[in-house]
C-alpha cells in the first residue's frame, strides 16, 4: 500500500502550525518571560542565545518534528489502524522521547530549578500529541 504523500505533507504542516501555537503559549503565558528575564540577570541564562534567531530556528524544528510525526502515523495505521487512537500514541512515545529524556537531566541538574524543565517536557510531550492527532485528522489513503 502506498502512502499518500500530499496528505502526509498536508498533516504535517497543520501539525506544525498547532505545535508552534501551543508553544507559544506555553512558553509566554505558563512558563512565562519572567521567569527567563529573572535567570538570566541572575547569570544563570545567556541574555543574548549562542545561535542566531533562535525563535526562527525553534519554529522550523517543531514543523520538522511535526512531518516526521505524521510520517510516522501514515506508516503505523497499516498495523495499529486508522484513527485517534494510533495518532495518540504515536504522538505520546514521540513526545516522550523528545521531552522527558533530556529534561529529566536538566531538572536534576541545572540551577534553574525544576519548573522550567518541567515546562519543556509538557511542552514537547503534549506538542507532539497535538501533532499527532491534527495529522492524524488530515491524513487520508
Amino acid at each position: 500500500m502506498s502512502l499518500n504523500k500530499g496528505r502526509i505533507w498536508l498533516g504535517g504542516l497543520a501539525g506544525g502550525v498547532v505545535w508552534n501555537i501551543w508553544s507559544f503559549l506555553l512558553g509566554i503565558y505558563v512558563i512565562g518571560t519572567a521567569r527567563y528575564t529573572a535567570l538570566q540577570n541572575a547569570g544563570i541564562f545567556l541574555k543574548t542565545p549562542r545561535y542566531p534567531y533562535f525563535v526562527g530556528q525553534w519554529i522550523v524544528i517543531l514543523f520538522i518534528l511535526a512531518i516526521i510525526i505524521a510520517h510516522l502515523y501514515a506508516w503505523t495505521r497499516q498495523t495499529l489502524g486508522p484513527g485517534p487512537g494510533t495518532a495518540l500514541r504515536i504522538g505520546f512515545w514521540v513526545g516522550l522521547v523528545a521531552g522527558f529524556p533530556l529534561n529529566f537531566a536538566q531538572a536534576t541538574w541545572s540551577a534553574a530549578g525544576r519548573e522550567l524543565p518541567m515546562g519543556w517536557m509538557i511542552e514537547m510531550w503534549l506538542g507532539a500529541i497535538l501533532a499527532s492527532l491534527v495529522a492524524g485528522f488530515f491524513y487520508k489513503e
